[in-house]
């Protein structure tokens, strides 16, 4: 094969999309079959069938076929045998193959059948022209994979009436596929299609070692649109935002309506930081836009998560869901941005089928029950030596950053502080300018199985709870998992009509836990009394002990009946209080 041929391009009808030819040795088994034709213009170009392909090793025959259907509007090429034909149908599939019976080496029916077993990017129609019209040869062409026959002597008139029949069925066929691959209300790849594209790039950058990402993109408050709107003006929306996408990427590009108002793409060889400037374009540009409703201008704005390819990602799907990890923390740290997976910690995995969900356990729960309590959070304008030391002695590694008016500002994190302890002058920085301003929060009367769903989903540990836009406390996995722990113990052992864990009662339990909140209430008189330099990261410390000891009292509340012989409820506010 020669160069030329080599990088010879295939692209759907209608597109301009310029991919190589896949090299099916090299590349995935199975999985490279029409990918190149998925790819969408927006268009809607008509389908045509123009190019045939004349298999027979009789050259004049062969040119007067040329001939005749050049007359009539086709692209023709020539091959002198079968093995010359299959060659050329491999380098570049045509629409339509006819070919001679008897050939040197490989003749009709072989021909035919071996053109049906290469993937191809469409669907190749094939005519076996021949004099051998006894059904049993009818029958051998046809289970070759022949789609038709035409008797020798062979005329002008009836040649191209059956080529045009043949067109008529391509055609039908070819708007088919499109249909059930592209979205029907913007004309982008469906979902399905996105899929059996991102396999083939996902596999060839690992092959290759180049760049990947995925952009996940998300249309703001689009239901708002649709309420007061109505759903006309938000399919308008939805073409205009899918038009702006096909503006904004490149040929090589694969955009997809994921679902509703989501948009997926993928840039091929882009690094995850190419892809945030990319869409940070893109969001500027969407956001510019202006629709007409009537006589009024519409505007939309997008939250956008982006993921790049990890070591780590080890599947396709491993790669959306990283993009769609970063977009739900773009949706919850206030819309109209970009996030990228690698702010979202390191990646783990949960399973969140329904036999391992536990809803009867949520009942009444809300983050104020179950949140560490924020007691001393960080200014803006102290120090990285400050923090630094802040952190080493109170043994945490990320805080929240306020205000003068004690507002939630941003978090900073000991990875944060990383790039300004390596020289003397960064360790007077104000973390304002190391600290990250997007912050993920929940309301403190937020359910705990709303942000209990959104850690599973994402891989970041922790949020913070606010009142009133004041940071009041956090909720991590560990918190979760504490509180949930002693919850199930204290259930288990009522139904079981046992003491949790020791001979000791749920009361008694519950009197340990009071009598160590009232010596570590000791402790911090004394520790105010004192007032040591350590004092704040000592009473962060203390807090966070009267919580763990006020999350035990509240789990085994369910097993003390009271004078009424009602049980006090999970949420039971007077506990905490």
């Amino acid at each position: 094969m020669s160069e030329a041929q080599t990088n010879r391009v295939l692209a759907p009808e209608g597109s301009t999309a310029a991919r190589p030819v896949v090299d099916l040795e090299q590349g995935l088994s199975g999985q490279t079959d029409d990918i190149f034709s998925l790819r969408p213009s927006g268009a809607t170009t008509p389908i045509q069938v123009r190019n045939v392909l004349v298999a027979d090793d009789d050259d004049l025959i062969r040119k007067i076929l040329a001939r005749w259907l050049t007359r009539a509007g086709y692209n023709v090429r020539e091959a002198a045998n079968g093995t010359e034909a299959l060659q050329m149908v491999r380098e570049e599939p045509p629409d339509i193959v006819i070919t001679d019976w008897e050939m040197p080496g490989v003749e009709g029916p072989q021909l035919c059948h071996e053109i049906r077993q290469l993937r191809l990017q469409h669907y190749v129609y094939l005519l076996i022209l021949t004099s051998r019209n006894e059904p049993k040869w009818v029958v051998e062409g046809l289970e070759s994979g022949a789609d038709d026959f035409l008797s020798k002597p062979i005329r002008e008139a009836e040649l191209v009436a059956r080529l045009r029949a043949a067109a008529r069925i391509l055609e039908g066929e070819r708007k088919l596929q499109q249909l059930a691959r592209t979205d029907p209300l913007t004309g982008l790849l469906s979902q399905r299609s996105f899929y059996e594209i991102l396999y083939y790039e996902f596999h060839q950058a690992r092959r290759t070692k180049r760049p990947l990402s995925c952009v996940m993109l998300d249309l703001d408050f689009f239901k708002r649109i649709n309420d007061v709107y109505g759903h006309p003006v938000g399919d308008v929306v939805l073409k205009v935002a899918a038009e702006t996408l096909l503006r904004s990427c490149r040929q090589s590009d694969v955009v997809a309506r994921y679902g509703g108002e989501e948009f997926c793409v993928l840039l091929p060889e882009t690094t995850e930081e190419q892809a945030v400037n990319w869409a940070e374009r893109f969001r500027a540009t969407l956001r510019a836009a202006e629709i007409d409703v009537g006589d009024k201008k519409l505007t939309v704005t997008c939250s956008i998560g982006v993921s790049g390819l990890y070591e780590d990602t080890l599947t396709p799907e491993q790669l959306v869901d990283q993009a769609d990890q970063a977009l739900l923390c773009a949706k919850r740290t206030g819309r109209d941005r970009v996030v990228t997976y690698q702010t979202v910690n390191q990646n783990v995995e949960f399973n969140l089928d329904d036999p391992h969900r536990r809803h009867d356990l949520f009942e009444g729960i809300l983050a104020e029950h179950v949140m560490t309590p924020i007691v001393a959070p960080l200014q803006g304008d102290e120090t990285v030596e400050h923090v630094a030391a802040y952190f080493l002695r109170s043994r945490i590694s990320s805080a929240p950053v306020v205000n003068e008016n004690g507002q939630l500002v941003g978090i900073v994190s000991e990875k944060d502080l990383m790039e300004a302890i390596t020289s003397s002058e960064g360790w007077n920085r104000p973390i304002s300018e190391l600290m990250r301003p997007h912050v993920i929060t929940y309301p403190a009367d937020t359910p705990v199985r709303v942000i209990y769903e959104f850690l599973c989903r994402v891989a970041m540990r922790r949020v913070i709870i606010t009142d009133q836009g004041v940071p009041v406390g956090a909720v991590s996995r560990a918190s979760l998992l504490r509180w949930f722990r002693n919850l199930v113990l204290s259930e288990r052992a009522r139904a079981n009509g046992q003491q949790p864990a020791t001979d000791k009662t749920a009361e008694d339990i519950i009197q340990d836990a009071l009598n160590q909140i009232a010596r570590e209430r000791d402790k911090m008189e004394r520790k105010l009394a004192e007032k040591p330099a350590d004092l704040p990261a000592y009473l962060v410390g203390a807090a966070s002990r009267l919580q763990e000891l006020a999350v035990d009292i509240l789990a085994f509340a369910s097993a003390v009946q009271n004078p009424f012989g009602e049980q006090f409820g999970c949420g039971a506010s007077s506990v905490i209080d």
